[in-house]
Order: C-alpha cells, then structure tokens, then sequence
C-alpha cells in the first residue's frame, strides 16, 4: 500500500505562518512530483503548489510570494511554507503525489486524508 499523511494545519491569525508536511510512505519506487491542493467552503478543490523530482514548481496565481513548497530527501516528504496568511486561504490542504508502485508499471495520483488550515481575521 502507498499513503499520504498530512500534518500542520491549524487555526491561525491573518499574516500568521504555518508550515504543511507531507508524508508518502509505503511500496513506492519512485515518485515522479508531490503538491498541494485546497479546498474552501463553497469552493472547488484547487491547485495550490507542486513540485517534481527534478525541483520545477508551479504555484497558484494567489499564493505567489506567499507559499514555498519544498521536497525532503529520503523519506518521500513535501512541505508548504505558508507566510503571511490571508482569511481566503482557509480551506482544507490536501497532498497529492505521482507514485510509481513497487511492481507497479505506471504512475498513479495518491492523495491524503487533508489537513484543516483556518485564519482568522
């Protein structure tokens, strides 16, 4: 089995930091790019950040100057610096990866369980 487990969100006062880990774990050979998405209420889920294996990165028009995503070394980790937090960036965080199974012959979207990031105003 592969699983995604992410910690970090809390309530959080605006211009407030948080920092998101992510953590795949499991019958992974490799992992091809990890992100985050986030939903709000009344809102889609949506693209937050990503990053590949090779250190490209793609981040929401939103969060731009704000967020930082970053990928750990061997233990198959991501992370979301979030500074300077604004009340629309409640949502819930969810992490998402490309993994190649153990045995596996294609990669595949994995995705967590989210995490609740709320900021108050």
């Amino acid at each position: 089995q592969v699983q995604l487990v992410e910690s970090g969100g809390d309530l959080v006062q605006a211009g407030g930091s948080l920092r998101l880990s992510c953590l795949a774990s499991g019958s992974i050979f490799s992992i091809n790019a990890m992100g985050w998405y986030r939903q709000a209420p009344g809102k889609q889920r949506e693209l937050v950040a990503t990053i590949t294996s090779g250190g490209s990165t793609v981040y929401e028009d939103s969060v731009k100057g704000r967020f930082t995503i970053s990928r750990g070394g061997a233990e198959n980790t991501v992370y979301l610096q979030m500074n300077s937090l604004k009340r629309e960036d409640t949502a819930v965080y969810y992490c998402h990866a490309k993994i190649l199974p153990i045995s596996g012959s294609a990669y595949r979207d994995y995705w967590g369980q989210g995490t609740q990031v709320t900021v108050s105003s």
